[in-house]
């Protein structure tokens, strides 16, 4: 049978000309006393692209953003969609010699960089300021002289890259997840379906982690629905997160597990109106079940879990909301759901031979949300692609109805004594202690037995309980941690994340200045 055949695809910059053709007078962004409906996020969209196909970017080229969340970060994502241009954002908390790095790897025709970030605009490429800078042209000045009239969008193809999506980095240097405009196409309907079902212009979306990341591709679902955004004037403040939820009637947020956390253990939760929320989506770790439990009691059944991660745009499984459950017995407790629309996910083993209900092995995923590969690192992709399937890293099992457990990644498994030991049990069970906030458990060379566990614990109060004696008829014996230390508080990624490489590099540092007196 011959076929047509055609690789063109949407756009993805014509989610906001759609949206702004069909509701131009509706709210679009909203950041304190500031505010854009969706004919002028549009205008200025457009010109933004004007701008920067002005100074020489077009299909194809990458675009740097070192900035914290603003309108004009946001902005200058669709103006590269619209340009066919790649948009490369980074972690606004790295150092410059991170956004160096960012530099050598996508070789970009230009940067955009916050006037407060006067280190990392000094990277040998053209400069265009958010706010007034030394080191370029403020970017709304610019605008100004910029044609505004709608721009059409350039035509791409289905693997044409629209984002680098640099992961965090827990081993060696980030890599850069390549995001197409087909990919992408899909996880946007794909999460619509999944995670915030009948949301529309009616709703409100509130950003309480950096664009530049997950929180960045949630909010382009709001895009494509006409859902106003709201961007928090302070940095991290619960109460005023809080606030926001209440006088903007928020109904959906992206969060991460210690987000939730700090929201839902914070006094603010008690004293404004969050009965508007449905969605309150939590990424990136799985939650425990102690937090899990405690955000559940202070806002209802709202919580959504979706396990993915940047290569997979999040879309591997998901838990709705009516899943979750606070009593004793739940039957789904340590799940992160089932599979998401349109995706197949498999529990293989060291061959890529799918698993049997119940057995471990690595969790595997193929689908149209699986990205294209890593920019320019060929290694990398040799060895997370197996026979078309992106090989995640995480184990875990699934159960006989098709629901997926993660046991922890690979490289979290430690051995002691040969016996295979996954932290993530542990700490489950650790902070069921109602004076543990918070807690990490990792594996460390001892001449003895290989590796012993260390729990590195945070304490609610001031006294530090015994955790041996507590965690000891709970746990087989083996699996006990040798040390158990107390610190003030756990080292995080720049997303808000506990990671183990953050807290290892830390734990050596203190064993260091400890031996050495």
């Amino acid at each position: 049978m011959n076929l047509p055949c055609s690789t063109r695809t949407m756009n993805l910059g014509h989610l906001l000309d759609q949206t702004a053709r069909r509701l131009p007078d509706h709210p679009a962004m909203i950041w304190g006393e500031r505010r854009w409906n969706w004919s002028q996020m549009r205008a200025r969209v457009d010109a933004m692209a004007r701008l920067l196909a002005a100074r020489g970017v077009g299909k194809g080229d990458r675009v740097l953003v070192q900035s914290p969340n603003n309108n004009q970060m946001w902005e200058s994502l669709w103006a590269c969609l619209k340009l066919g241009a790649i948009w490369v954002p980074a972690n606004f908390r790295g150092a410059p010699d991170d956004l160096r790095w960012m530099v050598e790897l996508a070789q970009p025709k230009l940067l955009i960089c916050h006037a407060d970030y006067p280190d990392h605009a000094d990277m040998g490429l053209p400069v265009l300021a958010i706010g007034q800078a030394g080191f370029g042209p403020d970017i709304d000045e610019a605008l100004a002289a910029q044609d505004d009239a709608p721009l059409r969008a350039a035509d791409v193809e289905r693997d044409d890259p629209a984002w680098l999506f640099f992961t965090s980095g827990s081993t060696g240097k980030p890599k850069a997840a390549v995001l197409t405009h087909g990919q992408m196409g899909f996880v946007i309907a794909n999460h619509l379906a999944d995670l915030i079902p009948g949301t529309g212009e009616q709703d409100a979306s509130l950003v309480v982690a950096p664009l530049s990341h997950g929180a960045g591709i949630h909010q382009m679902l709001q895009v494509a629905r006409g859902a106003v955004t709201i961007l928090p004037e302070k940095g991290f403040d619960p109460a005023e997160i809080w606030r926001l939820v209440q006088s903007h009637r928020v109904s959906n947020m992206f969060t991460v597990p210690t987000i939730v956390k700090l929201l839902t253990e914070d006094r603010a939760v008690d004293l404004f109106d969050h009965s508007s929320l449905r969605h309150v989506i939590y990424a990136g770790a799985p939650m425990y079940r102690a937090d899990q439990i405690r955000a559940l009691e202070k806002l209802g059944p709202v919580l959504v879990q979706y396990f993915g991660l940047g290569e997979v745009t999040g879309c591997i499984t998901v838990l709705p909301a009516r899943l979750h459950e606070t009593g004793e017995g739940w039957t789904l407790e340590g799940s992160c759901g089932y599979p998401r629309t349109g995706i197949q996910v498999e529990i293989q083993d060291e061959t890529g031979k799918p698993l049997p209900p119940g057995e471990t092995g690595e969790l595997c995923v193929t689908g149209g949300a699986v990205f294209a590969g890593y920019w320019n690192n060929p290694e990398a992709n040799a060895k997370s692609f197996r026979d078309g399937w992106f090989r995640t890293g995480d184990l875990g099992h699934m159960d006989e109805r098709g629901f997926f457990y993660l046991t922890g990644r690979e490289s979290d498994m430690y051995i002691s004594g040969g016996s295979n030991i996954h932290p993530r049990e542990i700490e489950e069970k650790l902070l069921l202690h109602p004076d543990i906030a918070e807690c990490a458990v990792l594996g460390m060379p001892d001449p003895k037995w290989g590796e012993i566990g260390v729990a590195i614990c945070v304490m609610r109060g001031g006294v530090q309980p015994d955790l041996e004696a507590w965690l000891g008829p709970k746990i087989a014996r083996y699996k006990l941690p040798k040390r158990f230390l107390f610190w003030e508080a756990l080292p995080k990624s720049g997303y808000g994340k506990i990671t183990k490489k953050l807290v290892r590099e830390e734990l050596i540092r203190r064993d260091d200045e400890a031996a050495n007196g």
